[in-house]
């Protein structure tokens, strides 16, 4: 599998509502409460520093006062991305090459990444990321840094070039790009530099070849090893040659590397390498913008947290202060219990990946998951503050196949009748301290309630209830814990009634609520 991390109001209306906040000193952080981060230029506010002297009330404090960055808000606003796997695993039926495949096999006769586009866009998606270099090492653009890429195929006469021909075909029908390329490097291992013990030194990015063509305009000096710097060199040439990139997928994968034999990543050198050829991309997974979410059935917590505890390890790698499969990782008790691991609270929200058939990689006797389970997958990641990452395998033709094609029209087209009209857009609101009151100006059934917190002020809301009006009295029809940037609450059966309340019962802070949707499904 590609990750194998085993070591994963109206609608529109903003308000403020204060309820059972904990208490705090101050409403912003000190100057000894901030960080700048692994990475120049970060928002100082992203993550905040623990102290072993912390009490409960002081990481609560904190952890109120952790803000996302801009590029983490404009992500978890995407709400459904795409993954494409595809590579020579695609032809030779294999989840995880060997690094020692004939790039000859290499032969989709009949891509058409507009075809992808166009299928992802019609489902629903927003973002698409793919598969640049899997754990093989071998590379789907014509890379100067190894010859294990599509330039030593057949195909096209050497002169193919996925990359460009993925990234062109997103943009040109509206959706961002993303790029995995893998820590992993089978190929370089028996081929190359990978894990070959060179030590860490200063490395001139992009390196350049004899009879390169390149002239950039800045050069930059980072610390890495031999392997270190072949992953620079390779994303510099994906992110200075392919237009803009939205997202930077790495995993933490070694390979099928003997443990005496294992690479020390240069994460420090990698990360600030993004940040400067493409400042406005998330990095994930493996990364201080994005998390796993700790497993791939595309399913977070019930109660899934933005802020988390978080350490560093290996050259600034952003970790897990608590395992990644934790059942909760951000409550109050959490953050105690992660204490003592704790190099900093960050806003590092889950990134939900989940596969439509049951490989990775496209493999013609594997079928989509039903329209159902992928509907209980949105309600389960989205609906849970986080992000779906759904892979669509690209077949070897260089299709998706048709049968994946009509299982994401109708998977959007499912989400769709389960959200249809918002009943509480434009309806007359009433804001009280930590409440939100809806009028629908006339009794309308409800069975699907849709919050959002206004996440450029934190993510605060610990605990919460959903009322109705009915027979004179407040009826409590639903409850929930965390909010985050997206919580849908599904009803058991429809409730009737004409006005709804939003109760906050327990949050860290000032709370801001930016969406308490009311919607009857038409499923």
């Amino acid at each position: 599998m590609t990750v194998s991390r085993r070591l994963f109001v109206t609608a529109a209306t903003s308000l403020a509502v204060t309820a059972g906040m904990a208490p705090r000193a101050s409403a912003a952080p000190s100057a000894a409460g901030q960080s700048a981060g692994p990475v120049a230029g970060q928002d100082p506010r992203y993550r905040i520093p623990v102290s072993p002297d912390d009490s409960e009330a002081d990481l609560v404090r904190k952890a109120s006062q952790v803000r996302p960055t801009a590029r983490q808000i404009a992500w978890q606003a995407l709400e459904r991305t795409a993954f494409l796997h595809f590579g020579v695993n695609t032809f030779t039926g294999l989840e995880w090459g060997t690094g020692d495949e004939d790039p000859d096999v290499f032969q989709p006769a009949r891509l058409d990444t507009d075809q992808w586009a166009r299928a992802l866009k019609d489902g629903g998606f927003k973002l698409a990321i793919l598969t640049v270099k899997h754990h093989d090492g071998f590379v789907l653009y014509p890379s100067r840094y190894t010859r294990h890429t599509v330039a030593s195929s057949s195909w096209l006469d050497g002169h193919g070039d996925v990359l460009r021909s993925f990234a062109d075909s997103m943009r040109r029908h509206g959706l961002k790009v993303g790029v995995y390329i893998s820590p992993a490097d089978e190929n370089q291992y028996l081929h190359g530099v990978y894990a070959n013990g060179s030590a860490r030194t200063p490395r001139t990015i992009p390196t350049l070849v004899p009879g390169d063509d390149r002239s950039p305009d800045r050069f930059h000096t980072l610390d890495a090893t031999d392997y270190g710097a072949h992953m620079l060199n390779t994303l510099y040439e994906a992110l200075t040659e392919y237009g803009p990139v939205d997202e930077v997928w790495f995993d933490g994968a070694q390979g099928h590397i003997p443990p005496d034999k294992v690479e020390s990543y240069d994460w420090d050198s990698w990360y600030t390498l993004v940040r400067a050829l493409a400042p406005d991309a998330a990095i994930a997974v493996t990364g201080p913008d994005l998390r796993w979410v700790g497993n791939e059935s595309g399913i977070a917590r019930e109660d899934e947290w933005s802020v988390i505890p978080v350490k560093e390890n290996q050259y600034g790698r952003t970790d897990w202060a608590l395992s990644y499969d934790t059942p909760d990782e951000g409550s109050r008790a959490a953050l105690v219990k992660a204490q003592p691991a704790t190099d900093y609270l960050q806003w590092w929200p889950a990134e939900c990946d989940v596969s439509i058939r049951d490989g990775w990689f496209y493999h013609a006797d594997q079928q989509p998951k039903s329209v159902d389970w992928l509907t209980e997958i949105y309600f389960g990641s989205v609906g849970r503050n986080a992000v779906l990452l759904l892979n669509v395998p690209p077949d070897t033709d260089g299709l998706l196949h048709d049968t994946d094609v009509v299982r994401l029209r109708e998977f959007r087209e499912r989400v769709e009748r389960e959200l249809p009209e918002d009943l509480a857009a434009g309806a007359r609101t009433v804001r009280e301290p930590g409440r939100v009151t809806v009028d629908l100006g006339g009794e309308r059934e409800v069975d699907r309630i849709r919050l959002a917190e206004d996440i450029r002020h934190g993510q605060q809301v610990e605990g919460l209830v959903v009322e109705a009006w009915r027979d004179g009295a407040w009826t409590q029809v639903t409850s929930a814990g965390t909010i985050g940037a997206s919580r849908i609450l599904p009803l058991p059966s429809p409730v009737r009634a004409r006005r709804w309340r939003l109760r906050v019962t327990r949050a860290r802070s000032a709370v801001r609520i930016k969406e308490f949707g009311l919607y009857r499904s038409r499923v």
